[in-house]
């Protein structure tokens, strides 16, 4: 008992799994507890998995499947925009362009979809471009931070194996960290995954987790509310384990 409630205690995988299972059980009792009564805190077990099992049949994996299509659209381009400007940072004629683009993370939603409305007419062109300016503001950040990081010794010794500065950046800078681009792509990935709720409410037609969330919010169906935000947590856990189980499998260096 000791053991756990030292700090940098290791402990082997068994009291790990152990210690999991009691925090599994510490909120579902939390949850059970808090959906006694007449007022209640959070919908009893019961109305969620009745929720889940009206949405399935409603079509949930449909909009699932929209959810990520519009996603994994917005990575994609917003993937593209920040590995350019964070490689060619390098080039001090681009550094400021690229710093730029990662203070641009500041700025409000409003005001994000206020100009993209003036650019752009068609509403899901229009939910896919605000998704790519939070990812590749956030994106950019983190990957200047991991250009800014790499010691100079790797360059150094780029340099003395007669690479020219060309080819100090494929070398280094690109080739050299693409494990650590995956990691950062997974770690940003749910500030688009967050933002889905807000972004999809922009067309309606177009269906998805967040159309769904705003429809059983409209209706004040809580048990469908707190089912949905659970298939939106288990999906959103379910991309970031096949990244990380990615970037480990074609990077085994990366696990050291």
């Amino acid at each position: 008992m000791k053991n756990i409630l030292t700090p940098f205690e290791k402990i082997n995988k068994n009291t790990k799994l152990f210690i999991s299972l009691g925090w599994v059980f510490v909120v579902v009792l939390t949850w059970y507890l808090s959906s006694m009564g007449e007022r209640h805190l959070f919908p009893s077990p019961q109305q969620v998995f009745q929720g889940l099992a009206e949405l399935y049949n409603e079509g949930l994996v449909v909009h699932i499947g929209s959810s990520l299509l519009l996603c994994f659209s917005a990575i994609i381009i917003a993937i593209i925009i920040s590995l350019i400007f964070s490689y060619l940072s390098t080039i001090p004629l681009v550094q400021p362009v690229a710093k730029a683009l990662s203070k641009l993370r500041y700025l409000p939603l409003t005001g994000i979809t206020f100009y993209l409305a003036i650019l752009i007419s068609d509403a899901r062109t229009m939910q896919i471009w605000v998704l790519v300016v939070f990812m590749s503001t956030y994106l950019t950040t983190s990957l200047l931070s991991m250009v800014n990081s790499i010691p100079q010794e790797e360059f150094d010794h780029a340099r003395s194996l007669g690479c020219n500065r060309w080819e100090v950046l494929w070398e280094v800078v690109v080739k050299g960290r693409i494990d650590y681009v995956i990691d950062v792509i997974r770690q940003n990935l749910a500030i688009v995954w967050m933002m889905l709720v807000t972004v999809e409410s922009i067309l309606v037609a177009a269906g998805g987790l967040g159309f769904l969330i705003k429809n059983s919010d409209k209706f004040m169906n809580h048990g469908r509310i707190i089912a949905l935000q659970i298939v939106i947590l288990v999906v959103g856990l379910l991309i970031d384990f096949v990244l990380d189980y990615l970037r480990k499998g074609f990077f085994r260096y990366s696990k050291i």
